[in-house]
């Protein structure tokens, strides 16, 4: 859409996220936003049909917030157009025992994007610097040599991490994935009304746990370390982007508009050629076709 800026979302150095919106309707009621959106995923469906067919790159779409933020719907709603096989959705939930027997990343490298797929990572590999930082005992679980008690996991050990994950993404962004992050800025109050309706409709009751309201107690727990985490890790080849997340609906567009607008830059991307052998025959594979009909 043309009144959405990507650069006016992308955060910087100086981003400081509790400053930014977490509203922004752009004066777009639900049925104008709703008839925008459709027409930018199906401008990214057609897209992804070219990158399939151009197989040199791939896309990972990063999507971070806290509980109610609006991730799954998300997925659901901006990616509808797609190709199912252009496609693949991944939800990083508690590490199992197998992947505590590998290093933190090792999970997330298994199931990147092949050439030509959009790959989206709902909730990602920044759990590592923010679960984990809020609950620095989950770090105990991965086994580090000379990390034996919480005491053990200082500034430094973070900032390791920070450095980890941009050579991560730096080594992606060179064998051609192109990266998009998404911080969907929800605020405490829309948390508040959204954990309600949870609680208020039936066919939602499975959404709500307890839990979410243990972690909505470290509401500024995780605010700060989501500031320190995408000030250190956006990067020119792995930008952020902070999003306003109050209105779902609103939300949508901008991520849809992001990607469209940003995708659109890449002039190399396009079908390939057909074979010069088989380009100077089409006539003679259409006659044969069309004679077919005559048997």
């Amino acid at each position: 859409m043309e009144y959405i800026r990507p650069n006016e979302f992308r955060a910087t150095k100086e981003t400081k996220i509790s400053e930014l919106p977490t509203l922004n309707d752009f004066g777009r009621d639900n049925k104008q936003l709703k008839k925008d959106l459709k027409k930018t995923r199906k401008e990214l469906g057609d897209f992804q049909d070219v990158l399939y067919a151009h197989d040199k790159y791939s896309v990972l779409i990063c999507l971070q917030g806290m509980d109610t933020a609006g991730k799954d719907s998300l997925v659901r709603e901006v990616f509808k157009d797609f190709n199912v096989r252009g496609v693949e959705v991944y939800s990083f939930k508690v590490p199992t025992d197998k992947e505590l027997d590998h290093n933190y990343l090792w999970r997330h490298y298994l199931v990147l994007p092949s050439k030509g797929k959009f790959g989206v990572f709902n909730r990602t590999h920044y759990e590592n610097v923010l679960v984990t930082r809020v609950h620095p005992e989950y770090i105990l679980n991965e086994r580090i040599p000379g990390i034996h008690k919480v005491e053990d996991i200082d500034q430094q050990f973070w900032d390791t991490r920070f450095e980890q994950i941009n050579d991560f993404e730096r080594h992606l962004h060179q064998n051609g994935t192109i990266i998009f992050k998404f911080f969907l800025h929800l605020s405490k109050e829309e948390q508040r009304q959204r954990l309600l309706r949870r609680l208020a409709l039936k066919e939602k009751h499975w959404k709500f746990s307890p839990g979410d309201l243990k972690e909505r107690k470290l509401w500024d727990n995780y605010q700060a370390c989501y500031q320190e985490a995408i000030v250190k890790t956006s990067k020119d080849h792995a930008p952020w982007f902070v999003i306003p997340a109050d209105n779902k609906k609103a939300a949508r567009v901008i991520v849809a508009s992001i990607l469209l607008q940003s995708l659109k830059k890449y002039k190399d991307i396009r079908e390939p050629s057909l074979n010069a052998d088989i380009l100077a025959n089409l006539d003679h594979y259409e006659k044969e076709l069309q004679a077919e009909k005559g048997l």
